[in-house]
């Protein structure tokens, strides 16, 4: 056997269980196995690479330099060893080859990974994949298989087909540039009091965030009779932020711009400006769902119960 043949994964398990143990005897006692193996298996192995490992002329087997040099190597060997065996192990329990979510845009910027970090915890080698699509799109992806899990806000009706759990609120704000002219407008015809009724919105452009296809459009956000549409909230957010319209977008995306000046909540004659809504994470009913998509869930729904900042109205 060559040198760089020469490491096992049993003998990299005796080799770190002597280090730690301090004498064949212990290590052995850890392992389960006779101290005459242990020796055995260290012989061999300084046999293989031509080293002394460890020093016996004391009572207590004492690792040599080589040894030490060779410590850092066969720790990370033994980790990578024991993960290869849990993420084959979680396999075959179901877990996914690669795990996939479809995100709304508008959603991009909520705390949606959170729950990510303890799942990585668990599954360390379970690969994801983030789609952004606009909502219907991602819903499109989950029923197709596409995507296991899509977050999105709550739907106009329930779809026989999916199941969900909440995972918190966002508020949808109508936003526009201070520049953009139906409001410049306004302005100059009543001052400091100026505000737009929903007659003046509906004859303004408005940005919204939809699904490619033209088909498949959420009126409820739909006022104005000229629609520029886009598939990203960043598209919307620039067009809305160079005065080319108005529109709907997540109060946590535009806070920052509000605070600067950038852009402004439209105010609107007897209405106020802000609809909150409900944000899930929905599934097909189906298809089964993997190992890891069942711990998101699972992690996400105690993160939910756990909170203590989010609204508790019902639904």
């Amino acid at each position: 056997m060559t040198v760089a043949s020469a490491f096992t994964s049993d003998n990299v398990q005796v080799f770190l269980a002597v280090l730690d143990q301090g004498s064949f005897s212990a290590a052995a006692r850890s392992l389960s196995r006779v101290p005459s193996a242990v020796s055995m298996t260290i012989g061999l192995l300084e046999a293989e690479l031509d080293l002394q490992l460890f020093d016996r002329r004391t009572r207590e087997p004492r690792p040599t330099p080589a040894a030490l040099a060779l410590e850092p190597q066969a720790r990370l060997l033994a980790q990578q060893l024991a993960q290869l065996n849990r993420q084959a192990e979680a396999l075959q329990m179901g877990l996914e080859d690669r795990l996939t979510f479809a995100i709304a845009p508008e959603l991009l910027s909520t705390h949606w990974a959170d729950a990510l970090t303890p799942l990585m915890a668990e599954f360390p080698a379970l690969a994801v994949e983030v789609l952004a699509a606009p909502q219907t799109d991602a819903l499109e992806l989950v029923h197709s298989g596409r995507a296991h899990l899509a977050l999105v806000f709550e739907r106009p009706a329930i779809d026989g087909r999916e199941d969900f759990q909440e995972m918190g609120q966002e508020t949808l704000l109508a936003v526009m540039s201070p520049q953009y002219p139906p409001w410049k407008d306004a302005q100059a015809e009543l001052g400091e009091a100026a505000s737009l009724n929903v007659s003046r919105l509906a004859l303004a452009r408005q940005i919204l965030v939809a699904s490619r296809d033209p088909q498949q459009t959420d009126l409820r956000f739909v006022f104005s009779r000229q629609l520029w549409r886009t598939d990203s909230h960043l598209a919307a957010l620039s067009l809305i932020g160079a005065g080319l319209g108005w529109g709907w977008l997540p109060k946590s995306l535009v806070d920052s711009h509000i605070h600067t000046g950038h852009l402004m909540e439209i105010p609107v004659e007897n209405l106020s400006n802000g609809t909150t809504l409900f944000v899930d994470w929905v599934w097909s009913r189906e298809r089964a769902l993997g190992l890891g998509a069942q711990r998101f869930i699972a992690l996400m729904r105690e993160r939910r119960n756990q909170s203590l900042q989010l609204p508790t109205a019902s639904r």
